[in-house]
């Protein structure tokens, strides 16, 4: 019955939470220090710049989101209160590119911006750990542990990075972890693309909601609603048909008791 947004952006593509006002309240929160041009290189805010050195040339980059992060301080009816971080991370796609040589270099460079999104990410989700405050962060990652040949050139896939590494306190999602802990078998995916040249769909997980341990500890349940995948969804025609039409990403949810 209410949206949320935050900052606004030139994309066309907003970052908004939908709620109701009868069951939690919501209000954006953003965090960090908003440094202007110069940047930092310590979780500023989302809409300010990030200072990282992408290229291992002793010179920082400058690190901006085309789509600033969503910081929500939430609090639910019972009183219990949790961040939400809604992002949606850069793409690895090189687009516009031309030529094998071309497209490797957009595509390399192009990750290399993703992982420095997402290292400043989890530079904010550690303040909240360390703060001993409940997180979820949730949307679109534009990547996926094994994806593309491009992540052994880094050792990891921006998500987890996000997730956490060893000596961290780690976020969770279910299907991060069934793509992590297993290389064969059948894997979850919350997007479907036509790959023209080749004539056919290719479907990848790229949308997660993360949750920290203790929002864990309460067993919530995901769901892709994916229209093929989830027998509710397929065996419901116009369910199905709604979730193909509207987008090639399919809709992940959380319930959680709160």
């Amino acid at each position: 019955r209410k949206a949320l947004i935050g900052f606004r952006n030139d994309t066309q593509q907003e970052i908004a939470l939908l709620y109701d006002p009868d069951v939690m309240s919501a209000r954006h929160d953003p965090k960090g220090e908003q440094t202007g041009k110069k940047g930092s290189f310590n979780s500023p805010r989302f809409d300010s710049v990030f200072r990282r050195d992408l290229d291992v040339d002793a010179t920082p980059e400058l690190i901006t989101f085309s789509k600033p992060p969503l910081e929500v301080a939430a609090k639910t009816k019972a009183g219990n209160r949790f961040r939400m971080i809604g992002v949606h991370i850069k793409s690895k796609a090189p687009h516009g590119a031309r030529g094998a040589v071309e497209v490797m270099r957009k595509a390399i460079e192009n990750r290399r911006k993703q992982m420095a999104q997402c290292i400043w990410l989890r530079q904010r989700v550690q303040e909240h750990l360390d703060a001993g405050q409940s997180v979820m962060v949730l949307g679109d990652f534009n990547d996926g542990p094994g994806l593309d040949e491009y992540e052994k050139l880094f050792g990891r896939s921006s998500v987890e990075i996000v997730l956490g590494e060893d000596g961290h306190e780690t976020l969770f999602d279910p299907h991060a972890e069934m793509i992590l802990s297993r290389k064969l078998g059948a894997k979850p995916a919350t997007s479907r693309f036509f790959i023209k040249h080749e004539n056919r769909y290719l479907s990848v997980l790229l949308d997660y909601i993360m949750v920290s341990a203790d929002l864990n500890a309460k067993q919530p349940r995901w769901r892709i609603w994916h229209p093929f995948e989830d027998p509710e969804c397929y065996h419901m025609p116009e369910l199905r048909e709604a979730l193909l039409t509207a987008s090639d990403h399919f809709p992940v949810t959380i319930d959680i008791d709160l």
